[in-house]
């Protein structure tokens, strides 16, 4: 599948006259937790010849393939990805720290990570991963029985809050990483490790009972960080100045 990727990105160049400077999968395949049929979310970040952004009319700043069911890639412009990344977007942190990268120009990331850590928004990093914690919760997991793989699409976005509760800084993309939080229960940890060991061993872990020690957990950490990200502050943001100068370095 990594060579039929790359085919497909060296086309997508061709195609559209760009140069992707960066492409990686994204979703359950760089979280560590993929189902036996998840298919593979692959995205890049993408720059054209400096005339194309010196136009009058608007132009589009994004480009989608949905190929098949197997495979689904989509690409962010340049200019588009500067301005995502002064609001501190959520996905893009976690597309540039994706364990599995499938090109990149090493300079070119090199300096965007190190651009993405200046005034991180730990408010609207928490804001993401509450909604998307919270949303999974009450739509999947508030049952006496329950699709109990849906328990990662709820317990890595609340772990996520905490690690930035904590570090104060952008939560790993790899869940395993997230276990390694301080003040998680032996118990809590074991019965997540016993539910990641059946899921990576390939169990469908299909409908189920509820756990209750995991949804006494994800009750208290819903109902603590919906309080805490208001107290938050909302307006640290990268200097436009500093996204401008990068902006003038990368594009063609």
């Amino acid at each position: 599948m990594k060579t039929r990727i790359k085919q497909a990105l060296r086309e997508i160049e061709k195609r559209e006259n760009i140069e992707i400077l960066y492409a990686v999968e994204s979703g359950s395949r760089a979280w560590g937790f993929p189902s036996k049929d998840s298919d593979y979310d692959v995205r890049f970040i993408y720059r054209r010849e400096k005339d194309w952004y010196l136009k009058l009319e608007k132009t589009a700043d994004h480009l989608e393939f949905p190929i098949d069911e197997q495979l689904d890639i989509c690409g962010w412009d340049l200019d588009k990805t500067l301005k995502l990344l002064q609001k501190s977007n959520p996905a893009l942190l976690e597309w540039l720290h994706s364990p599995i990268v499938y090109q990149a120009d090493s300079q070119f990331i090199t300096e965007l990570r190190v651009l993405s850590e200046k005034n991180l928004n730990e408010q609207r990093l928490i804001y993401h991963y509450l909604h998307m914690a919270d949303g999974n919760y009450r739509e999947y997991l508030k049952k006496e029985y329950v699709r109990i793989k849906k328990y990662f699409y709820v317990l890595r976005p609340v772990l996520a809050c905490m690690w930035i509760q904590e570090y104060h800084n952008r939560p790993p993309v790899e869940f395993e990483k997230l276990l390694e939080l301080p003040n998680l229960s032996p118990e809590l940890l074991r019965v997540i490790n016993e539910l990641l060991f059946r899921k990576k061993s390939g169990d469908e872990l299909d409908i189920e009972m509820a756990i209750p020690q995991l949804n006494t957990f994800l009750d208290q950490q819903l109902q603590f960080f919906t309080e805490y990200v208001k107290r938050l502050d909302k307006n640290p943001k990268i200097d436009s100045a500093d996204l401008n100068h990068f902006f003038l370095k990368w594009v063609k």
